[in-house]
């Protein structure tokens, strides 16, 4: 929740950089959903993408304050965000729910971007590994198999703390989702790239991103500025 009109500024100064000096990784922004449609106007004809940060499993309905992934394709979005951690935490949302949601996103044409994490607590229980893949497993649907999306690894004791994960941790983490994903189906599937998320900033970004199995990174509090931002995109 963060971001007003003049957060567009900084926006067009990310897409401006990236258009100069294409990267080799794809951009995406992903801002409230009051932006969304006047940063793609902004954005036009960058190779930037835009995104929504949720959408509600129902195209349309009585469903007051929710926005369907229809709405987000029609204020410009081309991917959403689902199952993040602060979602399953401050709203209670199940991998059910984000299965539910990963169908609506395929309908409309939206590429997902699924989260999955596991607590603090639940990593010094030795129960990370068993919580992700657990969440993986339930927040996929069958649809998955065909479909182009991303998973997204956030530990959220990392989110916003400073603490990070380490590198052999991370490596773990994602070498087992996209074990358990091509194991689900066969390898007949399209295996995701799992991006990293958790405190990726500018001094930890090009240690994470070159591991082989980082695929990118989801960034929170440092894709804010340009300043903060480019340099995590210039390392991947």
């Amino acid at each position: 929740m963060h971001g007003l009109a003049d957060s567009l500024d900084e926006a067009r100064a990310i897409a401006g950089a990236v258009d100069a000096h294409p990267p080799a990784a794809r951009v995406a922004i992903c801002p409230p959903a009051t932006l969304i449609q006047r940063l793609a106007e902004c954005l036009a004809g960058s190779s930037v993408a835009v995104g929504g940060q949720d959408c509600r499993p129902e195209p349309e309905g009585a469903f007051t304050g929710d926005i369907s992934a229809e709405m987000l394709v029609d204020a410009g979005a081309s991917l959403v965000i689902l199952g993040h951690s602060e979602r399953r935490a401050h709203h209670g949302e199940t991998s059910e729910l984000v299965a539910a949601k990963f169908g609506a996103a395929l309908r409309a044409g939206l590429e997902p971007i699924v989260c999955v994490g596991e607590t603090a607590a639940e990593r010094d229980a030795g129960e990370a590994l068993d919580v992700v893949l657990r969440q993986v497993a339930e927040s996929l649907p069958d649809a998955a198999g065909e479909a182009a999306y991303c998973l997204a690894y956030e530990p959220i004791w990392a989110i916003g703390s400073g603490r990070m994960p380490s590198l052999a941790e991370i490596e773990d983490m994602h070498g087992a989702i996209r074990a358990a994903v091509y194991a689900r189906w066969g390898g007949a599937g399209f295996v995701p790239p799992v991006l990293y998320g958790g405190s990726v900033k500018a001094d930890n970004a090009a240690q994470i991103l070159a591991s082989v199995t980082v695929g990118g990174a989801l960034v929170g509090g440092a894709s804010l500025t340009a300043a903060e931002f480019l340099p995590i995109v210039r390392a991947a």
